[in-house]
């Protein structure tokens, strides 16, 4: 649920709005109408500011999970899996 307050409303009413992203409510301020910042909860901004594996880290801990063992692939296993056409027609 988001709610969504102008910077002047939110120095007025600053306590309530934390208080309600604690709860977990999204808190979207405004400048002239347009969103600007958003007031959300701690618990919230760590899980989006946590830190995220790059994909080849995920493949890896994913081999180490399950194991690769016996899987055998090589070039050609990959060679058809995309077309070397120049891909479809776009209309502007």
């Amino acid at each position: 649920m988001t709610e969504r307050y102008s910077i002047a409303q939110a120095r007025n009413h600053l306590p309530r709005l934390v208080h309600h992203a604690e709860e977990g409510r999204l808190i979207e301020l405004t400048r002239r109408g347009k969103p600007v910042a958003v007031i959300v909860s701690m618990e919230q901004y760590e899980h989006l500011a946590a830190h995220r594996p790059s994909f080849w880290d995920a493949v890896q801990a994913f081999r180490e999970r399950h194991g690769t063992d016996g899987l055998e692939l090589s070039d050609e296993d990959f060679a058809n899996l995309r077309g070397r056409g120049p891909g479809r027609g776009v209309s502007w």
